[in-house]
């Protein structure tokens, strides 16, 4: 049985899941200063939904740098710090286009966005948009992400962070 789903995990509390029947993937929470206030990156499923960049860890890398390739193969992020510790974690399903539906620990890590091209592995099929931070918590499909969106960079908390070193 899969955990509530609209509470994301505290930072840190589970690096990978423990439950052999857990998926694990890694995103980036991709942001940028607007001139109202912090935005999110938010990408296009294959499936029509909004989320962040994401994907599988990856063996050749941290789960940090893994999160900044994700974000450059599916939207297109060139430069910018990435946070070495996660944001946060969330639970949601996998869909798979066989049907298969698994529970999976997402893992989030933060972008300072600094450039991005247009040219990019994934621009031919990835529609990117940047988002206000109440705007990215409407859109995003998924509650439980769309609580790590607002526990972040909630109203009381909507300055930008610095990534950690």
């Amino acid at each position: 049985m899969i955990p509530n789903l609209n509470e994301p995990l505290a930072a840190g509390a589970l690096s990978r899941a423990q439950d052999a029947e857990m998926l694990t993937q890694v995103a980036a929470l991709c942001t940028r200063q607007g001139k109202k206030g912090p935005k999110v990156l938010l990408v296009k499923s294959s499936r029509g939904r909004w989320i962040l960049p994401k994907g599988w860890p990856m063996d050749d890398c941290t789960d940090a740098q893994a999160a900044k390739r994700e974000a450059w193969e599916e939207a297109g992020v060139q430069k910018g710090p990435v946070n070495k510790t996660p944001v946060g974690t969330y639970l949601t399903q996998k869909r798979f286009d066989d049907g298969r539906v698994s529970p999976c620990l997402v893992t989030v890590y933060g972008i300072a966005v600094k450039s991005m091209t247009d040219t990019y592995p994934e621009a031919g099929f990835r529609r990117r948009r940047w988002m206000s931070i109440d705007k990215a918590i409407k859109k995003v499909g998924d509650p439980g992400l769309a609580t790590l969106i607002q526990r972040s960079y909630g109203p009381s908390k909507r300055k930008l962070r610095k990534p950690a070193s």
